[in-house]
């Protein structure tokens, strides 16, 4: 299930202790900034980042007919994800205070 933008708000509202009219300003002009530097580069730190890339020009297939069509080159918008969010997610790694419980000693 897909957190709603209101959800959001709440949820940013009840971790920060603000009202939640300041946390949707706050998510609004997050949400602003990204609009207007994506261009360049917009990294959330430990979530990922928005980038603007260049793709080529290529020759593509109709898969209803199997006539090949030229596709354009164009500019697309990505979000790379960022090492920090993969491994919270995916639990790629054990959490810090998990590796710091006690550890096996060698039986002699």
């Amino acid at each position: 299930m897909a957190f709603t933008k209101s959800q959001i708000i709440d949820a940013i509202a009840e971790k920060t202790s603000v009202d939640k009219k300041v946390a949707e300003a706050m998510l609004d002009c997050l949400a602003q900034l990204a609009y207007e530097h994506a261009k360049d580069e917009f990294t959330l730190p430990g979530i990922g980042k928005l980038v603007v890339i260049d793709r080529k020009a290529r020759i593509g297939r109709n898969p209803g007919t199997g006539a090949e069509i030229q596709i354009p080159a164009k500019r697309a918008l990505k979000f790379r994800v960022a090492k920090a969010a993969k491994d919270a997610i995916l639990m790629a790694a054990p959490p810090p205070s998990a590796s710091a419980t006690t550890t096996p000693t060698p039986a002699s």
